[in-house]
């Protein structure tokens, strides 16, 4: 199945704006600052646009499921914020963020993603019905031009995606886009048991 129906896709975004809205509560708690995430845009795109919205090095964060549902899913973050979060986590200001990400920023937001994520994964699971479980992240820092290495993550041939963009606000530090990303299968697995 290569695309989705409007109404999957309207699920699709409630889905996202409940769990990611529960998600933001748990960052701003662990970052001590106003979290707000606003309502996802929902797309499908292609497997080669994944990094459209992106240059240089970003940070790739990937959940799989291990109970409830069946399948992952992928969160872009941009270099800049994963710096100025980490910061934030570690009593800093959120405004030292020069340099690379490096493994302790790794580690950190890693972290910062099985909270959020944690958080997520019960929000689904109410709605679904379902006790959901989630693994330990796996997080790490790609070249934008490296496609290879964002096609070897999914371990699958499907060229189709769903692409939830969310506006992300940490305080006055911060305004950005996350991006969540799965499989078109993993979306209408999704739809069907919320719907069920």
């Amino acid at each position: 199945m290569a695309e989705l129906t409007q109404q999957q896709i309207d699920v699709l975004g409630e889905i996202g704006n409940i769990s990611m809205g529960n998600a933001a509560t748990t960052l701003s708690m662990m970052l001590n600052q106003r979290v707000d995430i606003t309502t996802p845009h929902v797309t499908i795109i292609n497997r080669s646009e994944a990094l459209d919205d992106y240059e240089k090095t970003c940070i790739f964060v990937q959940i799989h499921y291990i109970k409830g549902l069946t399948g992952n899913n992928v969160f872009i973050l941009k270099e800049p914020d994963v710096l100025c979060m980490t910061d934030l986590m570690m009593g800093g200001s959120g405004t030292n963020v020069q340099g690379e990400v490096n493994e302790l920023h790794l580690s950190a937001a890693s972290e910062a993603m099985n909270q959020m994520m944690g958080t997520s994964a019960t929000s689904m699971a109410s709605m679904l019905g379902v006790p959901v479980d989630i693994s330990t992240p796996d997080i790490s820092r790609i070249d934008v031009e490296s496609v290879k290495l964002f096609e070897k993550m999914f371990e699958t041939e499907q060229e189709k995606f769903v692409k939830v963009a969310f506006r992300l606000e940490i305080g006055e530090l911060m305004d950005s886009t996350m991006v969540q990303l799965y499989p078109v299968r993993f979306a209408a697995q999704m739809c069907e048991k919320f719907q069920g």
